[in-house]
């Protein structure tokens, strides 16, 4: 990883994103300015020419960031409700699903809503967040789950969590591990 944050510029014989061409060397690609229609920003920059992406992998760091900025643990809750459906179904649904990805931690069901309950590895809340949101509609098919949609959706750190536990309120823990109705 070259140690370049999303949004600046990237490093010499970097490669631009959407079609762009990196430029080696010139001023644009060391200013970091982006291309921007109008306005003294945008006249540093050749025409067509835009300032490169680049993406980090879960577990990279930049240069001079501390390990408190790799992954971590992020306890998440999923809430999802619609049309009411068969109890069994619902319940078969969620155990197939915790089948597909243990990480699952507990799910409580009714005929028209659910809650998922899970630990989360990511670097930040973006990120857990991203992959909680997308959880019931990539696994809607494969599970067999209900067409319902996401209601509700809270993302905490490990240390909040256990906060919580201590002081005796937020999410009890999730225990005992499972499909549980409500």
């Amino acid at each position: 990883m070259s140690g370049v944050r999303p949004g600046t510029a990237a490093p010499r014989g970097g490669t631009a994103s959407r079609g762009g061409t990196a430029s080696r060397g010139g001023a644009a690609a060391r200013s970091g300015t982006g291309a921007r229609s109008g306005g003294a920003r945008g006249a540093n920059r050749a025409g067509g020419e835009e300032r490169a992406l680049t993406s980090v992998a879960a577990g990279d760091r930049f240069r001079g960031e501390e390990p408190e900025h790799t992954p971590r643990l992020w306890h998440v809750t999923l809430s999802v409700s619609g049309a009411r459906a068969p109890l069994p179904e619902v319940r078969r649904a969620l155990e197939q699903l915790a089948h597909d990805h243990p990480f699952l931690l507990t799910s409580r069901y009714a005929d028209d809503h659910a809650e998922i309950r899970y630990w989360e590895e990511a670097r930040d809340l973006h990120d857990a967040a991203a992959v909680a949101l997308r959880l019931w509609g990539e696994h809607r098919q494969t599970a067999g789950l209900p067409p319902w949609e996401i209601v509700g959706l809270e993302v905490i750190d490990r240390a909040t969590y256990h906060q919580r536990i201590a002081a005796g309120y937020g999410p009890a823990p999730a225990t005992p591990v499972g499909v549980h109705p409500f």
